[in-house]
């Protein structure tokens, strides 16, 4: 038909009016997780000043140290210093690995953006070109035709944004499970440590577990915002957030008894029930994601038929 050309220039531009629509929309909410890593680093790199202060006081003498040594708990506190300010310190190097990867996926959107930078223009000017033609053809099928060809192209952009959406949540799945299965471990280890005892050798394998836990909640941060932002582009605006996995633990050097593997327990018992939480969250929403999947695939189907008939009559 006359319009055919014109149509599929009419989908291809506003395909990249969608794309330019979706990268904007990443940009702002990069924007929103750029700023919130800047200021937990800022936050953070005070509290490492203070913690790192705390044990320069201790160790080199003068009226706290001297205090703490009357009371006979230097040693003790030094440690528990000292593993304030190894955990602030992980945590630091934690956000500025997401820092990195953050600035990796502004670069990224930015660079699509510059790329579809004039989409709405062109669409426009198409706009205006059909209009004219179908002006000039008097056909009554053509504006039909033109709102099938806008809703095909919308629907297509969708059918590729839920599927973007939906693997980045499987993405997420893999991920959170990763660290449901280091804090499984560690859940164990620690029942055998507060049932039988099991002392040094049984608090190094559960802090083993517990350092591995904590490395897959980073892998498992990054997979959550990029989850995040997959969703921003079917509308929905979430910000998950994982739990912190608690590795310090400094009273096992000293204390090794019911009352403190007791309570470790109880805290990685309280951590790996948010995580499930989180889990359980990320499927659901990939569920979702598959179901309006399907009513789009269903709808384009629709869309495509009814453009044939047209066509063909």
């Amino acid at each position: 038909m006359i319009f055919d050309g014109i149509d599929d220039d009419l989908r291809a531009a506003r395909e990249r009016v969608r794309r330019l629509e979706r990268l904007t929309a990443q940009r702002q909410g990069l924007a929103l997780q750029l700023d919130e890593v800047g200021r937990l680093l800022a936050e953070l790199e005070e509290r490492l000043a203070e913690e790192e202060k705390d044990v320069s006081r201790l160790e080199a003498g003068g009226f706290t140290a001297f205090l703490a040594g009357l009371a006979g708990s230097k040693e003790e506190r030094l440690a528990k210093e000292r593993a304030e300010a190894q955990a602030v310190r992980q945590r630091l190097d934690g956000q500025r690995g997401r820092l990195g990867w953050l600035e990796t996926d502004m670069a990224a959107v930015e660079s699509g953006l510059a790329e579809v930078g004039t989409a709405r223009e062109e669409y426009a000017a198409l706009l205006e070109r059909k209009e004219r033609m179908l002006v000039e053809s008097g056909d009554p099928k053509g504006r039909e035709l033109t709102d099938i060809s806008r809703r095909l192209a919308d629907t297509d952009a969708g059918l590729r944004e839920h599927e973007e959406a939906r693997q980045a949540g499987v993405g997420a799945v893999q991920a959170v499970g990763q660290v449901l299965h280091s804090l499984g471990s560690a859940r164990g280890a620690s029942r055998w440590d507060m049932l039988s005892g099991g002392g040094g050798f049984a608090d190094m394998v559960e802090n083993g577990h517990l350092r591995n836990a904590d490395e897959a909640a980073w892998h498992a941060q990054r997979a959550l915002d990029v989850f995040s932002r997959e969703l921003a582009d079917v509308g929905v605006h979430v910000n998950p957030q994982m739990p912190e996995v608690d590795t310090r633990w400094f009273a096992d050097m000293f204390f090794d008894n019911i009352i403190v593997d007791a309570i470790k327990h109880q805290k990685i018992s309280r951590t790996g029930e948010a995580v499930a939480e989180i889990a359980q969250w990320v499927q659901e929403t990939v569920a979702t994601l598959t179901t309006n999947h399907a009513e789009l695939a269903r709808q384009r189907d629709l869309l495509i038929a009814r453009r044939e008939e047209l066509l063909a009559g």
